[in-house]
């Protein structure tokens, strides 16, 4: 086996939960492969430096395994090795995620109705005569 579609390796290697996920990230531009943009179907081979934006955060990763078989999670890491920068930039930005929870600066989505009235009365938009 010389190489196999890299939506499939991300699916295998456990970066991904489908490889749908794995394809739509390919064509929104999030994963590159050498230093170029991928395609899904662009094959991957043992020694490929990959670069995969996803949830978890900014992977730079090289290839050690072409594998197309998702199999438990620790067989999943052993198919790449991440370089030293990107886990310690990784964790890094965890850390500075955790900092601005606790202060309460992290966007949790749709205010509700209340926090969108303090919002608006906050920025001086609710007139009560």
């Amino acid at each position: 086996m010389s190489g196999v579609r890299i939506d499939k390796w991300l699916w295998a290697a456990r970066f991904f939960k489908t490889r749908t996920l794995a394809a739509d990230a390919c064509e929104m531009g999030r994963v590159d492969s050498n230093g170029m943009r991928a395609k899904a179907s662009r094959e991957v081979r043992a020694g490929d430096q990959l670069r995969v934006k996803s949830e978890a955060g900014e992977f730079v990763l090289e290839v050690l395994v072409p594998g197309q078989v998702r199999g438990p999670a620790a067989v999943a890491q052993t198919m790449y090795k991440e370089t030293p920068e990107s886990r310690e930039a990784r964790l890094k930005a965890a850390e500075e995620q955790k900092a601005l929870a606790k202060l309460g600066m992290v966007d949790l989505g749709r205010p509700s109705k209340k926090g969108r009235r303090d919002i608006q009365k906050w920025k001086g938009q609710i007139h009560r005569f």
